[in-house]
């Protein structure tokens, strides 16, 4: 063997496995194939910290996400997962995110709660996962206080041909659509600075309705189950670098997490 094609054999034996990531190709403000998503910044400082190069595994957040992907080790984290989910296990939290009542400014709608009777008399939109319709907390709220008839649902996962399909209900509220919109904190962040009509965000409260659906939830970083060593690697990054995703965070119109946050 020559010694160049040698030497480039024991180059790429002493080469560190990339850092492989789940990451949906069409969902801003996470993730997108264009690496545009701020779950894509996220997993590229993670990458750099760790001296290993990143690589993708693509995949429509969609029922069975977790399952086939960092389930069936095709890769080996997931940026954005709720504290403490069962499947996997899961750094310390780097934000904590509410459902926020979205409405325009021009509305005389600030304050609502789940509770205010002003909800029975609006056109509120949810937004729905699945194809089988399942309901987000705030659905199962507002179903729980019998407003049903003046609701309409948004599939989170939405039109998969078409750019950013979560941020439909956000569009609905700026274009009169609807009245008001209970929307995941990030996409109501995020789309809500790119709306041409002025809109207000307040958190969903209360933050947990019957004692069983919360509105609010810790964000961390998931890894599979069988590799706790990088979970504890991935959480001196989340650590050390603390202010740059902040930083990170306040870019994308998200709220970093408060000392008080409390998983759900």
């Amino acid at each position: 063997m020559k010694r160049a094609g040698l030497l480039t054999l024991l180059l790429a034996a002493c080469a560190p496995d990339p850092l492989k990531v789940c990451a949906d190709p069409n969902n801003l403000p996470f993730s997108n194939r264009a690496g545009e998503g701020f779950e894509n910044k996220l997993a590229e400082l993670i990458a750099s910290d760790l001296d290993r190069p990143i690589a993708y595994t693509w995949w429509a957040q969609r029922r069975g996400f977790v399952r086939n992907t960092v389930g069936e080790g095709a890769c080996d984290i997931w940026p954005g997962v709720a504290a403490g989910l069962e499947t996997l296990e899961t750094t310390r939290p780097y934000y904590r995110a509410s459902y926020m009542f979205v409405t325009r400014q021009s509305d005389d709608l600030a304050g609502l709660t789940l509770d205010d009777p002003r909800l029975k008399r609006l056109s509120l939109g949810v937004q729905l996962v699945g194809d089988d319709g399942g309901n987000t907390p705030p659905a199962h709220a507002l179903a729980r206080r019998g407003i049903i008839g003046n609701v309409r649902g948004y599939m989170l996962y939405g039109d998969y041909t078409r750019p950013n399909p979560p941020a439909a209900i956000v569009d609905a509220v700026e274009k009169g659509e609807i009245d008001a919109g209970l929307v995941w904190g990030p996409l109501a962040g995020y789309f809500a600075r790119r709306s041409k009509v002025p809109l207000r965000l307040e958190p969903v409260t209360p933050w947990l309705d019957d004692n069983q659906w919360p509105m609010a939830y810790d964000i961390s970083v998931g890894v599979r189950k069988d590799d706790p060593q990088l979970r504890d690697d991935v959480d001196r990054v989340l650590k050390a670098r603390k202010r740059e995703i902040a930083k990170l965070l306040e870019d994308y119109g998200i709220e970093p997490i408060g000392p008080q946050a409390t998983a759900p």
